[in-house]
């Protein structure tokens, strides 16, 4: 089997072929079942799975799990569904201090050296370097030249942790980083990353790089990340405008096996992937994206359930979210601010998706379980999930999905992922 790298699709990229790649961050068992079946029914060559330095780090993340711990827990689902290993690359996304800046920046880094060295030992073959946060006795907003150092800091950790030549990852740089998980404000317009920005930063990186004895590791740097004007809120989304970004897109031309990776892309239309795409936005990112998809299935199951599980055997899975937002509101206060019924709408709603941080938890798997057993005991029929799930009902009557409770759950999650494919294989 010919084995495709992520540094082989970027080449065929920047030789003219209108081709990029899906990042897909998420922990969530069913997303990434999601992810490999869909790429399993469309012939994708490759899948770039990622996970964030606060759901996965060397004191376990929101998750529990540390870089060795997700690697086994994504082959074990890529086994399961009968993935090739050798077509799914492991990436570690906005690694640095992200999780420590409450910390003095000399401990925060300390800490952000050793989360990136775990994540090459454990086998992690794309490594995003991110550096652009604030730490405690930092200014804000942080200068570039420190966010530059900081980062090649980060590399030279990493480079240090590489067991084999063979197995040394990519990289991804870049300073105008939008926040994780989406933007905590209102949001109106963004300011497009300048070209003269964009190439500074490059040089910049490619200059301290070359200071630290980077060199090797500057050959893998693939992509820089810049604002391309998408980005999301609680109930909006900034569309990509492909007008505003012409000499952004232009920019990257002039460079050397250097693309742009876009974050925050969730809720693009098709066509905005496919514009961003085509523009050299050729790693696009989607992590609350697909697990608001995620949640909006698990919502319409909890629906056919009440329809027909009587009460004292129902999971009662939604309510039991809830509760345990409210009783554990650490990953969303800094985020929501209404009250009451309010409140409750932009927890479950909300495009942010804070609800991803709880689906772990042991009341919520446990809810979860339940639910899954009794629709599993009463299948739903036909006209239930076309009511409720109307995108997993026509995967179901064109034979790519069951009425199994999961299987709904993937073919409604799928939906949201073959817009990705389309923009980044449009000709397939």
């Amino acid at each position: 089997m010919i084995v495709v790298t992520i540094r082989d699709i970027m080449a065929r990229h920047k030789a003219g072929e209108r081709i990029g790649i899906t990042s897909v961050c998420s922990a969530h068992p069913l997303v990434i079942e999601a992810t490999l079946r869909h790429a399993l029914r469309t012939g994708q060559e490759l899948v770039l799975v990622e996970a964030t330095s606060n759901q996965v780090n060397q004191d376990g993340g929101y998750t529990g799990m540390v870089p060795a711990d997700f690697r086994a827990f994504v082959l074990g689902i890529a086994q399961k569904v009968g993935f090739a290993a050798e077509r799914l690359v492991l990436g570690g996304d906005h690694l640095g201090p992200n999780a420590w800046t409450a910390l003095p920046a000399d401990d925060a880094m300390a800490k952000a050296a050793v989360l990136v060295a775990d994540y090459v030992r454990a086998g992690f073959g794309k490594i995003h370097l991110d550096c652009s946060m604030s730490c405690a006795d930092d200014p804000t907003p942080l200068p570039e030249a420190t966010i530059a150092a900081r980062a090649a800091r980060l590399c030279a950790a990493s480079e240090a942790a590489v067991a084999d030549p063979a197995d040394a990852p990519v990289y991804v740089i870049g300073t105008e980083v939008p926040v994780p998980g989406g933007a905590a404000e209102d949001l109106e317009e963004l300011a497009v990353t300048t070209p003269e920005a964009a190439l500074a930063t490059l040089d910049m990186h490619r200059t301290l790089f070359a200071e630290a004895g980077l060199t090797d590791a500057w050959e893998r740097v693939i992509a820089t990340v810049v604002q391309p004007g998408v980005e999301f809120d609680h109930d909006k989304v900034i569309d990509y405008r492909p007008d505003r970004a012409t000499a952004l897109s232009r920019a990257i031309e002039r460079v050397d096996r250097i693309v742009y990776e876009a974050h925050s892309t969730d809720y693009q239309t098709a066509e905005a992937l496919a514009a961003l795409v085509r523009d050299h936005f050729a790693i696009l990112k989607v992590g609350p994206g697909v697990t608001f998809a995620l949640r909006e299935a698990f919502w319409a199951l909890d629906a056919i359930e009440t329809e027909t599980v009587p009460v004292s055997e129902r999971s009662g899975l939604r309510a039991a979210t809830l509760a345990q937002m409210h009783a554990d509101p650490r990953h969303w206060r800094k985020y929501y601010h209404a009250e009451g019924e309010a409140l409750d709408l932009q927890l479950q709603y909300s495009l942010s998706d804070r609800i991803r941080y709880y689906w772990a938890t042991p009341a919520l798997i446990a809810a979860q379980e339940r639910l899954f057993a009794n629709l599993r005991d009463r299948p739903p029929s036909l006209p239930l999930v076309s009511q409720h799930l109307p995108t997993a009902y026509n995967a179901v009557r064109h034979g790519t999905a069951t009425l199994d409770p999961a299987d709904l759950v993937i073919a409604h999650i799928g939906a949201t992922l073959d817009a990705y494919h389309g923009a980044c294989h449009p000709h397939v």
